[in-house]
């Protein structure tokens, strides 16, 4: 099968291997989304449940007015009761029309990014635990390549499920703070992944874009090399092949197939860190699906900033498609 070539070749000459993995988008296209094991939906509608009965408890410790949106640092209890910090952003003129989660990749996050953020919305910028800057090293190791080992062991305990059923308490964070509103996910890389596995089992969202998300299809992550987090479980898994069977609970692209809604998905065709056939596992997955494809995720490339500006514009209109159809 031949790999993808120019402009590739040119635009990363430099790279220690060839990030399309011999992909072609029509290749990427035809990548099946992992099939669920048996009791996974009952164990994620548990978890759901179980995270129903914890009191986000959102208390305010600043506010700040940025760029004519009113942003405060919240504090807010995760699904195991541990108490994490994000930022909550609202318009300063009028009441909000729709709330926004807003995930972020595997760097963690060190303020707010409004591209995304309708003028007329309230969103939470929640930061996963362990991450910086808000919760560096609270409740988890800072280092991705730790963090997402943490816990491997015991599907109750593994971080990434952690992360993704703290997101339910983000929304119940937001909603406590501003009011019932419908919700959109917005998430990358690391955030794109734990959106996935989230969303399925919180019927408050109408819609989510998830930007080259992580975690999907494990077949295919596993057997490949790369630069982000995937090569730590990859090692591990190696190593204990028993993670294998814990990982089945986690594949963004099981969990994606059972959700009801809209989703946009901005697949890469190159990316080091993320490998394209595990982002086209859960893009495949996507019930109701807007598939933006990028030339390369994780990666700047010429042209890559009109790129960039063209999927922000995509994405907030695919949020305002979602809104209207909902109201």
């Amino acid at each position: 099968m031949p790999s993808l070539s120019s402009p590739y070749d040119t635009w990363f000459a430099d790279a220690e291997f060839d990030a399309g993995y011999g992909h072609t988008l029509s290749t990427l296209l035809a990548i099946t989304p992992i099939a669920a094991p048996e009791g996974f939906e009952t164990r994620w509608q548990s978890w759901r449940k179980q995270a129903k009965t914890v009191d986000a408890a959102p208390t305010v410790l600043s506010t700040d007015t940025v760029h004519g949106r009113r942003v405060s640092v919240v504090e807010h209890s995760g699904a195991d009761g541990i108490r994490l910090r994000a930022w909550l952003v609202e318009p300063l003129a009028g009441p909000a029309r729709v709330g926004v989660v807003h995930s972020h990749g595997y760097g963690g996050r060190d303020g707010v990014d409004l591209a995304r953020i309708p003028g007329d919305a309230a969103a939470i910028f929640p930061v996963a635990r362990g991450l910086p800057t808000l919760n560096a090293g609270i409740g988890a190791p800072e280092q991705p390549a730790e963090h997402v080992l943490a816990g491997i062991d015991d599907p109750e305990r593994y971080m990434l499920g952690l992360c993704a059923r703290d997101l339910w308490l983000a929304a119940d964070a937001l909603t406590a703070l501003v009011g019932t509103l419908p919700l959109y996910y917005i998430g990358e890389s690391f955030g794109g992944g734990i959106g996935a596995l989230a969303l399925p089992w919180d019927e408050r969202y109408i819609g989510a874009t998830l930007i080259v998300p992580s975690f999907g299809q494990y077949d295919e992550r596993l057997a490949v090399h790369c630069l982000g987090s995937g090569e730590a479980v990859r090692d591990h898994v190696a190593a204990h092949p028993e993670a294998r069977e814990v990982l089945r609970w986690f594949d963004a692209s099981t969990a994606l197939g059972f959700a009801r809604l809209p989703v946009r998905v901005e697949a890469a065709l190159w990316d080091p860190y993320v490998p394209p056939a595990g982002q086209f596992g859960v893009a495949n997955a996507a019930r109701m699906l807007d598939l933006a494809v990028l030339p390369a995720g994780h990666a700047e490339y010429p042209g890559s900033e009109k790129v960039t500006a063209e999927a922000i514009s995509d994405g907030r209109a695919h949020l305002a498609r979602t809104l209207r159809a909902a109201s």
